[in-house]
């Protein structure tokens, strides 16, 4: 499967579980991946972003301050899986002639990618796996839109004034 190239496209929060989700866009189309993260991963994400500094290094700072050291570049993190409802994600390490992978959070990996402008990914696999139907399901004898249906209205209902954290 190929890798489709994705950029941060907002920070929102899901009305019903108050949670943090990133909405990841597929750079050359329509396809958006949305990942309920935590407030903190929310924060790093979103002060990168806003580009706002502090005074000292927070965690994802010190992580690309330890590897720009030891003169380890990041040149892309994938999200490469989908198990049991959890995403997977992958930072590919370069050292010389060398390049590895890391397991990660998607969420610390986005973080990570940010502060380094690696490129970011999300495997064909994931995108397919999650693809909703586009029919309306009915549950107690309500239509209720399908995933697809969902996402594609609060994207086109969201007002840019409420999304803090946009691309």
């Amino acid at each position: 499967m190929s890798n489709i190239s994705m950029d941060v496209h907002a920070i929102t929060f899901d009305a019903d579980s108050n949670s943090p989700i990133l909405i990841l866009k597929e750079k050359n189309g329509e396809r958006i991946l949305p990942i309920w993260i935590g407030l903190l991963e929310a924060t790093a994400i979103a002060t990168q972003i806003e580009k706002i500094e502090f005074a000292r290094p927070m965690t994802h700072d010190l992580t690309v301050n330890l590897l720009k050291k030891m003169e380890i570049e990041i040149p892309m993190i994938q999200i490469s899986d989908l198990k049991d409802n959890t995403y997977y994600a992958l930072i590919t390490l370069r050292h010389g002639d060398r390049e590895l992978t890391v397991d990660a959070r998607p969420s610390d990996a986005v973080a990570i990618a940010l502060r380094t402008k690696a490129q970011i990914f999300v495997n064909e696999f994931v995108l397919n796996k999650i693809k909703p139907t586009k029919e309306t399901v009915t549950k107690n004898g309500e239509a209720i839109p399908s995933e697809e249906k969902k996402w594609s209205k609060i994207l086109e209902e969201m007002d840019p004034s409420t999304i803090k954290y946009k691309i």
